[in-house]
């Protein structure tokens, strides 16, 4: 492995950081956990395939032990780190009745005209309009129509960091660039730094509870018997549940009728789950997702503000003791941007990251261009599992929770690679995966999809069902 520009660290060294924030020892599989492979692979000066790997191979291993627990054999886990690099790039191999699904957004120019404008001051800033909501704000602050040049044109007269007040305060989605050091000295940096990757806490006492019994396991997987609520939207929250169907859970998702993700985000986030359309301001509707709570055995989340409504982690747990609430946040649920908007790109914009990948004048999204948001789901379904292993032994209700900021510092602290010693490496190509795709049929016709890169030495996770329309579905399980 080339020396490290920072401290050097390797694949290893970061599954044993996850498995001491985890509480787990790769004893627990009763087998052995191996990660093939090494970074550098792409021209991307962190290591993000051997973050990703690792993050892959604690999730093998917290299913490998649940598998044991519940009564199953051994299992030997094994991630590569090329493997780890597709995962994160596994939305661009989705293909429905074969287009892409990265190409069945609404509106193309939502995603083509978020990106990195130079402000009036000389720093760059990323503009995130992705949203229809977020366009109309930004485009509303800026006083232009939304075409890109127009975009570019007037984010030329601001500087950066008053154009992202502006539309944050809106409520809109934007953030200045920013080095390394800005954002460890700025208050939400600072306050990140401090936390752990994967919080993990018990929020409340109750009795435990033993996993349901398996009736044939030859037909089960490590999730089966297990329900999951899954009220969150692109990308991290809606994956991991779906990593969650895929090990045997029965997931599903709720949505507002007013609030839809982008057709292409359902069919990949999707599969393996029913959806039913859920207004949590409508007491009618509110009383029935109480309903189905009450049968949840793991709560996802991503929304913003579902707090001052009702519906934060502390009130769903004291409706449902036992609770295993897996909740993200772009930045933390503390400190001066805990209300903010926060999505994979403005992670990337606002750790330094960016600057890294390429320059301050020049800042580049990772060569992958998603990172935080798959590692983000990858990391917290290990973490829920954990919790309910924790819940099976010792009871309580508990909680998950990553910030997206915070999994940009991960792999930053893993270290960096010399700009020489990448510059030449060949992009990423999700191609070189097309051959472990796997294939689903449903209402969006056949869609082959990447499933999550982990081999098992008998267990075979598998997704049965396609993503099916925001609210085909009924509101019960």
């Amino acid at each position: 492995m080339t020396a490290s520009a920072t401290e050097p660290t390797t694949e290893y060294d970061a599954l044993r950081d996850l498995y001491r924030q985890l509480g787990i020892t790769g004893e627990e599989t009763g087998g052995k956990v191996t990660v093939t492979g090494a970074d550098p692979l792409t021209p991307s000066v962190h290591r993000i395939g051997e973050a990703c790997a690792a993050a892959l191979a604690a999730l093998g291993t917290e299913a490998a032990a649940l598998w044991r627990e519940r009564g199953g054999d051994r299992q030997d886990v094994t991630v590569s780190v090329e493997s780890a690099i597709h995962q994160l790039m596994a939305v661009f191999l989705t293909r429905a009745s074969g287009v892409p699904v990265s190409e069945l957004i609404e509106d193309p120019n939502l995603l083509g005209n978020s990106d990195f404008y130079r402000a009036g001051d000389g720093r760059s800033i990323y503009v995130l309009v992705s949203y229809p909501e977020l366009r109309d704000i930004a485009c509303e602050v800026l006083d232009c129509p939304p075409g890109r040049q127009r975009m570019a044109d007037a984010i030329a007269h601001w500087d950066a960091f008053e154009l992202e007040e502006a539309i944050c305060s809106r409520g809109g989605t934007a953030v200045a660039v920013r080095t390394r050091q800005e954002w460890r000295a700025h208050p939400q940096g600072r306050l990140l730094d401090g936390r752990p990757l994967i919080h993990l806490e018990k929020m409340g006492e109750s009795a435990p509870e033993p996993f349901p019994a398996i009736g044939e396991l030859s037909s089960a997987l490590p999730l089966t018997g297990l329900r999951i609520l899954d009220n969150s939207h692109v990308i991290a929250g809606p994956i991991a549940a779906r990593i969650s169907a895929e090990l045997g859970a029965d997931v599903l998702h709720v949505s507002s009728p007013t609030h839809p993700d982008p057709n292409g985000m359902i069919i990949e986030t999707g599969i393996g789950k029913r959806a039913a359309f859920c207004d949590l301001l409508d007491p009618a509707q509110a009383a029935a997702f109480r309903r189905v709570l009450a049968g949840a055995d793991v709560y996802v989340s991503n929304y913003l503000n579902l707090d001052t409504k009702g519906f934060g982690p502390e009130a769903l747990v004291e409706q449902r003791p036992g609770l295993v609430v897996l909740d993200y946040h772009g930045w933390g649920t503390t400190g001066p941007w805990s209300r903010r908007g926060g999505f994979d790109q403005l992670a990337c914009t606002a750790t330094g990251f960016a600057a890294e990948e390429g320059s301050f004048d020049g800042p580049r999204l990772p060569p992958t261009y998603l990172l935080n948001d798959y590692l983000a789901a990858i990391l917290g379904t290990a973490g829920a599992i954990e919790a309910l292993r924790r819940r099976a032994r010792e009871g309580g209700s508990w909680r998950v929770h990553i910030d997206l900021a915070k999994v940009c510092m991960w792999v930053q602290d893993l270290g960096l690679f010399p700009r020489a010693d990448v510059a030449a490496l060949p992009a990423p190509d999700p191609t070189r995966a097309a051959g472990e795709l796997a294939t689903v049929h449903g209402p969006f016709g056949e869609v082959r999809y990447l499933p999550t890169r982990i081999a098992y030495s008998t267990l075979r996770p598998r997704l049965d069902r396609s993503a099916e329309p925001l609210g085909a579905s009924s509101l019960a399980w």
